[in-house]
């Protein structure tokens, strides 16, 4: 059974840090493509931080460039997103995603962090960043 267990996320005071981690099972991460995603209330989701699995490249969106930082260890399925100098603009629930399929069909030479390109996902995890 494919399966994606976020967890770290937390209420957090404005300029902290958090370490949100994704663990997989039912297959192995490394040949997949990994992403990051975030919704608030009341808006669509949207793609923060995802890596290709066709190059390797990694795309952030703007909001979070140099502040988040997506990352995986293979030897335990799990991928991480670093979050620094958190803002109050940051509260979401963020959840991981997993594909193997997409980018590989399609890939041209950039790719967007999208929502359809990815297949397997988590149930999300809360994060509140407020004083």
């Amino acid at each position: 059974q494919v399966q994606l267990v976020e967890s770290g996320g937390e209420s957090v005071q404005p300029g902290g840090s958090l370490r949100l981690s994704c663990v997989a099972s039912g297959f192995s991460l490394d040949n997949y493509a990994i992403g990051w995603f975030r919704q608030a209330p009341g808006k669509e989701r949207e793609g923060i931080a995802c890596v290709s699995n066709v190059d390797g490249s990694t795309v952030y969106a703007d909001s979070v460039k140099g502040r988040f930082s997506i990352s995986r260890d293979n030897a335990k399925n799990t991928m991480y997103l670093q979050m620094n100098s958190l803002k109050p603009e940051d509260s979401a629930a963020y959840f991981c995603a997993a594909d193997y399929s997409y980018l590989r069909t399609y890939y041209s030479g950039a790719h967007y962090c999208r929502v359809y390109e990815y297949e397997y996902w988590g149930q999300g995890t809360q994060v509140t960043v407020s004083s």
